[in-house]
């Protein structure tokens, strides 16, 4: 199966490359790993501080399991140094295929080449992985519909497109070195920029461009720390209206920066404070009125999608895609299956993700 990184290019459409790789057909097609005996899958993910990356980490296993598959999976703990060591580590273990979510998507260059250099081929999860032609494939949900879902959510809370206003917002966004950051927030300033260019939505603080408001490692004790100096610099005894938040546990931290400062009383109620995820304290807090949205992202679907893929590189069969040209990483357009998120507040908790099967009623109390 040494030529399985070329076989791809083959089922890609390169003839020429076809022509010369059915010389050696028996090494693409002969192998049985991915039928009854499986191969091994490389598994890397982000950090064990974050409840969605063990929820994806899981379901991946399970899914690769499932399909015949051995999985090793690591968690990198945000460190990119230690990510790029254990993929250099699976590597050296002969693993067959590697599913990465990049911590730094930059930082993988060195290392994808020594994957390609192995034929071992790679599916970038979730975090598209950045400059390099050594990634095969992409899958995530569509990112610039999770912004526009939670810019839609404020217009819709505060009655933007009846006139109202003017309302304060603070705007916060994601990790500098995650590409998706740009796209959550670009996908939400296409639907607010109209109204802070009519003045109806006010940034106090003066911080809207996404190098002012990203948040390193999405990390909520950092939100609240900016949220901190953005309240006792700019309001004064005026109030915050809403906040766009990109991610759950920025939103917690937003919510303990607000709480801080008197909101959640009759007199000062909390903003709007969107989020995404749907992380089990997130979704307790919209349950208790305190968040306001969040945006879930069927985890065990991108978990699918993902194994799925796998099993047919490894099976020289060509994975189903849905986007080809909008995810450039800026050497390639990588082949993308992108899925589709859904907006959460307290009015469809209950129908979406209860009913769904993601949390029973007694995980929400």
């Amino acid at each position: 199966m040494h030529n399985r990184r070329a076989a791809l290019a083959a089922t890609a459409g390169a003839v020429s490359l076809a022509l010369t790789l059915s010389a050696c057909g028996s090494d693409i097609g002969g192998s049985s790993e991915g039928d009854s005996e499986g191969g091994t899958i490389g598994i890397a993910m982000p950090t064990q501080a974050s409840e969605r990356w063990l929820t994806d980490g899981k379901s991946v296993v399970d899914d690769l399991k499932a399909d015949g598959y051995q999985a090793k999976l690591v968690y990198g703990q945000d460190n990119p140094k230690t990510q790029v060591a254990q993929i250099e580590d699976l590597i050296k273990q002969g693993v067959d295929a590697l599913i990465i979510a990049a911590i730094d998507n930059k930082s993988l260059n060195g290392v994808l080449q020594k994957a390609a250099d192995a034929d071992i081929p790679v599916i970038s999860y979730d975090r598209l992985i950045l400059g390099t032609e050594n990634v095969d494939y992409y899958v995530s949900f569509d990112n610039e519909q999770v912004g526009r879902f939670q810019a839609r959510y404020i217009i819709d809370k505060l009655g933007l497109e009846d006139g109202a206003g003017p309302f304060n917002i603070e705007l916060f966004a994601g990790s500098p070195d995650d590409n998706n950051t740009k796209f959550f927030f670009d996908g939400a300033m296409h639907l607010l920029q109209p109204y802070l260019d009519t003045k109806q939505l006010v940034v106090r603080s003066g911080q809207t461009a996404l190098k002012d408001v990203t948040t390193l490692r999405w990390d909520g004790p950092t939100a609240k720390k900016r949220l901190d100096g953005i309240l006792a610099e700019s309001y004064g005894s005026r109030k915050v209206d809403a906040v766009l938040s990109p991610y759950d546990g920025i939103s917690i931290g937003v919510l303990n920066a607000l709480k801080a400062d008197g909101y959640g009383s009759g007199s000062k109620p909390l903003p709007i404070v969107t989020g995404q995820d749907a992380e089990l304290a997130s979704v307790k807090s919209i349950i208790a009125g305190e968040q306001s949205q969040t945006v879930y992202k069927d985890l065990r679907q991108l978990a699918g999608v993902a194994a799925e893929m796998a099993d047919d590189i490894l099976n020289d069969k060509t994975p189903k895609v849905n986007n080809r040209r909008a995810y450039d990483n800026g050497v390639k357009a990588v082949p993308a299956y992108l899925l589709q998120p859904t907006t959460v507040d307290k009015t469809n908790y209950e129908y979406v993700l209860v009913a769904g099967g993601y949390y029973t009623d007694a995980e929400l109390k």
